[in-house]
Parts: structure tokens; C-alpha cells; sequence
């Protein structure tokens, strides 16, 4: 039932896309961080247009309301969390693909597409949309642009904004704007484009994206292996890279992991090791890359195997892409995201293993290991609260990534959950450009307020 000014207009405004049920605000208010949001949103806007886009934030400028953009509610650092006083704008309703160009090797979508659709359409003309985030079945092209998501074949290709050509964007105010365009080059002006990619819906509203497609490749090998240990694994993943080959997939899961996986899929996986290392080479030399790469981890681990068989290779990215479901099974997961130079890969799976002893937490440790990207994955008594020592935990797995030269995230971005510490990664001087980046495209302060920066 409405009751205020704002909420009369918004009723009047959108009619039944309009939602002040208590139910349906709850469940778009949270995602899947395990951040406990402070009360719920006053309503839920279901907009189905770019129009609709900018009347709601006119509507919200005018009436001083701050606004959270979400698509799927896949986010994992709090990015889509809604609390009182706000109004969420979901985009999930905005699921067109309006073009896949094979000539230009472009796609353009509505914000609101599952990202693995973009990559199917594409491949039926015999192109890829290269990004692949572990959630890409279910976390839409818009969440994936505002967080900078990577995914498995970021170790070739890059992660999100590498793809991403030009934005169609709503202000703060309601003003409909286009950055960048089709063409692979472009430096006519301040890059846009760039800036509003990771960005986590501070500077504005993305409802359309024009997207780098590839070349579907010819051929896939897959490579994987076992170790005794997560340490052992990460330096063979560095050995790939110092070596000077780049293949297109190079993940790692550790023993946790890997029990979790037989738990859940009746496999024997952890009975050959304690980590286990997927890398797939493509293209044309895809073949002779997956046979250096061999020889590179023969020494390193008894237990390697390489496959030119495409059902093979299916079924053991699917143990990569099983495992976080299998963890889901033993409780309630904190995902966690932090980055380090590649080199220092070992290391910071030593100082996870050393922090998850120190405070007597249970955590699992899947990487993009191509990319010095870990996902630390900390798991709780299902239903429970996010403990104060699982927290502590994951500040000093913080801590440690920040000490060996990374970062605090690689893809999930700041959200709310990493606030606290992005001051030790960030100075007051660059701090203070971010805070006028976004004075300048929100001046009021509305959009996603209190979150990335």
C-alpha cells in the first residue's frame, strides 16, 4: 500500500511493474555476499525500457530517493543490496538481444540477458563472447559490466571490459547517454566506456551493451592434472605462465573442494590429489600448446592427462563449474575474491591455508589461477549468520593479498563488504578523484549509494 508522495507518483507511474510487497522487496534486497541489509527497500521497479529507465530516475531525482540497480541479485560483495529508504530498479525484465553482427563481430543487448545466451547466439554463427564468469548460466550481461566480472577463459581473452565496446547509459537525472561505439578502436574523447565498466551502478544506469565477439576457435585441448597440495598446484600453474604460453583456461580447486565434489557427485576426485589444475589451449596450435604444457607439469604432478576429446573436456570444466554448487551443499558460503601477481600465486594460497587454521575456519580455495585471481570460499552452519571470526578470517585473507601486491578484488568488486579495507589499497589522493568522478555523474548521490567507493 503506498503512502507517500513519491510512492503515489511511482504507483501512477508504472502501475503493476510497481511492487510494495513486503515479500517480493525482501528477496531484492540481498544477493548472494551474505551481507545482512539493514531494514528493506521502500519499493521494486520492474522496468521493461530504457524510457522506463529514466523516468524512474527522474522521478528520483526530484524526489531525492536513492536508487539500486540489479539484474539477477548474483552479485558477491553486497554491490545489489538494497536497505531502507531505497528503491530497486530490476533490469531483469530488459532480456533482448538486439543484434549479433557476424560481418562486424559485435553483439547488442539489453542489460537484463543472461550472459550465456549472448555467447550461444554468437555461436551459431561460428562466434564466441569470450568472457565466461562461473555464474555466466545465471548472472546477466549488465551485472557482469558493472562489476568487471572475469570468469575461466579471462587468462586469454581478458576479463569483461576487454570485450565491451559502448554502453547505453541513464543518469542520474534521467539523461539518456551512448558511450563509445562499434568499432574496435575509438579515441575521440575521455574513455566512458572504460569508467562506467566496474563501476558497480554508481555513475549510472546501464541498459544496453555493444559487445566484442571472436572467432569461435577451431580446435580445444584439455589438460588436467593432480597434486599433493594447493601450493604445488599454484606454482605449477606459474610454471605455465613463466614458460611463455597462454592458455585460454587455467583453473585450479583445492582439496576442499574436491571432496565437496564427491560428496555431492559420488566422484573419487580427491583420492588422486589435493588440487586439481584444468588448462585448455585453443585455436589453431591449440594441439601442440596442450603438449608443452604437458611436459610442463609431468614433473610436477603423477597424475596428468590430456584430452582432445570434446565430451571429456566438457565433463571436467564441469567440475570446475560443480564445485561451488557441491560447496553450497555443506552450508552457507561467504565468497571471496581477491587477486595477486601471478608469481605470488603459492604464497597467497599458503597465507590461506595459514589464516583458515589461525581462526579455525573451513575454507576452500577455487582460482583462476591464469590470472592470479583466488576465490577463498569460507563455509558456515547452513541458516547461520556470517560469524565474527569468519569475517576476521576474510579481512586477513584481505590483508595478506594487499601485502603481496594484489588487490582486494579482482571481479566481485567493493559492494559494501569491502569497504572497510579499500582504504589501505586506495590513497586519500586517488580517493578524492573517485569521490568527484562521481559528484560529477551523481551529484545528489542517489545511484547505488554507499557502495564501491
Amino acid at each position: 500500500m503506498t503512502d507517500t508522495v513519491f510512492e503515489k507518483e511511482l504507483d501512477a507511474l508504472f502501475g503493476s511493474s510497481a511492487v510494495f510487497d513486503p515479500g517480493a522487496l525482501a528477496a531484492h534486497s540481498i544477493d548472494r555476499s551474505g551481507w545482512e541489509p539493514d531494514g528493506a527497500p521502500t519499493a521494486l521497479v520492474f522496468a521493461e525500457s530504457t524510457e522506463q529507465v529514466s523516468e524512474l530516475l527522474a522521478l528520483a531525482t526530484r524526489h531525492r530517493v536513492p536508487v539500486v540497480t540489479r539484474g539477477a541479485g548474483t552479485g558477491l560483495s553486497g554491490g545489489a543490496v538494497a536497505r531502507n529508504g531505497e528503491v530497486v530498479l530490476s533490469l531483469e525484465r530488459m532480456n533482448a538481444i538486439l543484434e549479433i553482427s557476424e560481418l562486424d563481430q559485435v553483439a547488442r543487448a539489453q542489460a537484463g540477458v543472461v550472459t550465456a545466451e549472448i555467447d550461444d547466439a554468437a555461436a551459431r554463427v561460428g562466434l564466441r563472447y569470450a568472457p565466461d564468469p562461473g555464474s555466466v548460466g545465471i548472472s546477466t550481461i549488465g551485472g557482469n559490466i558493472a562489476t568487471n566480472a572475469g570468469g575461466l577463459r579471462c587468462a586469454k581473452y581478458g576479463v569483461t571490459k576487454d570485450s565491451v565496446l559502448g554502453l547505453e547509459v541513464v543518469l542520474a537525472d534521467g539523461r539518456v547517454v551512448r558511450t563509445g561505439r562499434r568499432t574496435v578502436k575509438g579515441v575521440a574523447g575521455y574513455d566512458l566506456t572504460s569508467l562506467l565498466v566496474g563501476s558497480e551502478g554508481t555513475l549510472g544506469v546501464i541498459t544496453e551493451a555493444t559487445l566484442r565477439l571472436r572467432p569461435a576457435p577451431a580446435s580445444t585441448d584439455t589438460v588436467s592434472a593432480y597434486f599433493p597440495s594447493i601450493t604445488a598446484a599454484a606454482a605449477a600453474a606459474s610454471a605455465i605462465t613463466a614458460a611463455g604460453l597462454q592458455p585460454a583456461v587455467c583453473e585450479l580447486l583445492d582439496g576442499v573442494c574436491l571432496r565437496a565434489l564427491d560428496a555431492a557427485e559420488g566422484t573419487r576426485l580427491s583420492a588422486r590429489g589435493e588440487a586439481f589444475l584444468l588448462v585448455q589451449t585453443d585455436g589453431p596450435g591449440s594441439s601442440s600448446e596442450a603438449r608443452l604444457i604437458e611436459k610442463i607439469l609431468r614433473p610436477l604432478s603423477g597424475d596428468v592427462e590430456i584430452s582432445e576429446d570434446a565430451a571429456t573436456a566438457d565433463a571436467l570444466v564441469r567440475v570446475r563449474r560443480g564445485a561451488l554448487p557441491a560447496l553450497e551443499r555443506l552450508g552457507r558460503v561467504l565468497i571471496e575474491d581477491v587477486a595477486v601477481p601471478r608469481s605470488q600465486l603459492s604464497a597467497m594460497t599458503d597465507e590461506i591455508g595459514r589464516i583458515a587454521a589461525d581462526h579455525d575456519a573451513t575454507v576452500a580455495t577455487m582460482a583462476h589461477a591464469g590470472d592470479g585471481n583466488l576465490h577463498p570460499i569460507f563455509v558456515v552452519d547452513s541458516g547461520s549468520v556470517v560469524p565474527p571470526h569468519v569475517w576476521a578470517a576474510a579481512g586477513d585473507v584481505f590483508q595478506a593479498a594487499l601485502r603481496l601486491g594484489g588487490t582486494l578484488t579482482g571481479e566481485h568488486g567493493v559492494g559494501l563488504l569491502k569497504k572497510q579495507w579499500l582504504g589501505q589499497e586506495i590513497d586519500e589522493n586517488v580517493g578524492g578523484l573517485l569521490h568527484g568522478i562521481k559528484t560529477v555523474f551523481d551529484p545528489l548521490g542517489i545511484l547505488n549509494p554507499g557502495k564501491a567507493i
